[in-house]
């Protein structure tokens, strides 16, 4: 992957490019473990800020990470990679935010890259086009892989949250279990899934 000559990137955003070859070329999963350090914190405020609720702002963090990975093969070194990570971070909380018809900040609402260029939220058709639902797909199908690799007491929450998509107090319902040990499993959930994106041994 080239890097635009044409282009003055921060030092910041030169590492990133040097943890992508790793990611991508040399399988390294360290790298990938970097490259979320470096991001989760402001992806996840940022996130935060459209969807006002922190539980949703972490499952979108995690959401927007895995399918960053899925693709990172596809990075071009034409703009950092926070802008490029930014957009799908913010895209995929606006696809949140139809969904439950969230009363969120403006849409025409602006972050800043490393870089100092404006990052802003770019809303598609409300209609998936075949890429949109390819991707899509893709990322069930991620999500999907990490979820099989944990507990199974864990496993069944998961997949009521993400892939039927109940609220938590549904799944509360569901389950007949009160809504703050609900809450407390999903969470713990998403920390086992995010060790398992960044490539740590965990032993469950």
């Amino acid at each position: 992957m080239e890097i635009n000559k044409n282009r003055n990137f921060s030092e910041k955003a030169l590492k990133d490019f040097r943890l992508i070859d790793q990611a991508v070329l040399a399988k390294d999963q360290m790298a990938y473990a970097e490259l979320m350090k470096r991001y989760k914190k402001p992806v996840y405020h940022m996130v935060l800020k459209m969807v006002r609720n922190v539980d949703d702002a972490e499952d979108l963090t995690i959401e927007a990470f895995s399918k960053a990975f899925k693709s990172l093969h596809r990075f071009k070194k034409d703009y950092t990679f926070s802008t490029w990570l930014f957009r799908i971070a913010t895209n995929n909380a606006i696809d949140f935010i139809r969904k439950k018809k969230l009363r969120t900040i403006s849409i025409h609402s602006s972050y800043t890259d490393d870089n100092g260029d404006a990052v802003g939220i770019d809303i598609e058709d409300r209609n998936l086009t075949p890429q949109d639902s390819a991707i899509k797909d893709q990322r069930i199908q991620l999500m999907r892989m990490f979820v099989d690799k944990l507990p199974s007491k864990y496993q069944r929450l998961v997949k009521l949250r993400y892939f039927q998509e109940l609220s938590y107090e549904e799944i509360a319902t569901e389950l007949d279990s009160p809504l703050g040990t609900i809450k407390a499993q999903l969470h713990r959930s998403r920390e086992l899934m995010r060790e398992l994106i960044e490539g740590k041994e965990t032993n469950f």
